[in-house]
């Protein structure tokens, strides 16, 4: 069943929204995965091609227009999670059925492939985006703790929130629906789920 969002966000369709020189955008990890990984339509559920369009498309608008983009580089494990399953998927779908241990340990040149790959896609989004410097500490921590008790967010997403609070960044680009549980920041997304509910909730903007 689809998910019913109550949404406190701002929300923004990317996909009619032109971003400008002012803008500053928190650049959630998938996106950049989309954006970077040049083997990612080819992996995983082929019905989510909205994803390797629409997402590449707004960051190169935002490049042009020298928008500011900002990384964490709690990203890092993520993409390099994510580009290791894709390969392996990938790897799998060409008629070699390994499991995920045994595609890390037993494949020397399948594992060049990946540490090059996340190699190449780490440079480039550091090439691009600002990051923003985190010091997890226990007041780090028992901040994005507290804020689960009202927002609807996974523990990595928590960080995220942290990391765009303390920059004092309003702006995410993401296509995670959890986002739109936090109030005062701006969810700038093409998930239609979520578009459609904010249009319902009186909750979409068009800048």
């Amino acid at each position: 069943m689809p998910v019913r969002y109550q949404i406190e966000a701002e929300i923004v369709d990317i996909t009619t929204d032109n971003p400008s020189v002012n803008d500053q955008f928190l650049v959630d990890t998938n996106v950049w995965y989309w954006f970077t990984y040049n083997k990612s339509g080819l992996a995983f559920n082929s019905s989510f091609n909205y994803q390797v369009k629409d997402y590449p498309a707004y960051l190169k608008k935002a490049l042009r227009q020298k928008a500011e983009l900002f990384r964490t580089n709690l990203s890092l494990a993520e993409i390099a999670h994510l580009i290791e399953t894709s390969e392996r998927e990938i790897f799998v779908k060409s008629g070699n059925n390994v499991k995920p241990k045994e595609y890390r340990h037993n494949y020397d040149a399948e594992r060049s492939k990946v540490v090059n790959q996340i190699k190449a896609v780490w440079f480039q989004i550091k090439s691009i985006a600002q990051p923003i410097d985190l010091t997890l500490n226990d007041a780090f921590t028992d901040s994005a703790l507290a804020r689960m008790q009202t927002q609807r967010l996974d523990g990595y997403d928590l960080f995220m929130l942290e990391s765009l609070t303390k920059l004092g960044i309003t702006n995410i680009i993401t296509d995670d629906g959890d986002y739109v549980t936090v109030p005062s920041i701006r969810v700038f997304t093409a998930n239609r789920n979520v578009i459609n509910t904010a249009r319902l909730q009186a909750k979409l903007i068009t800048r």
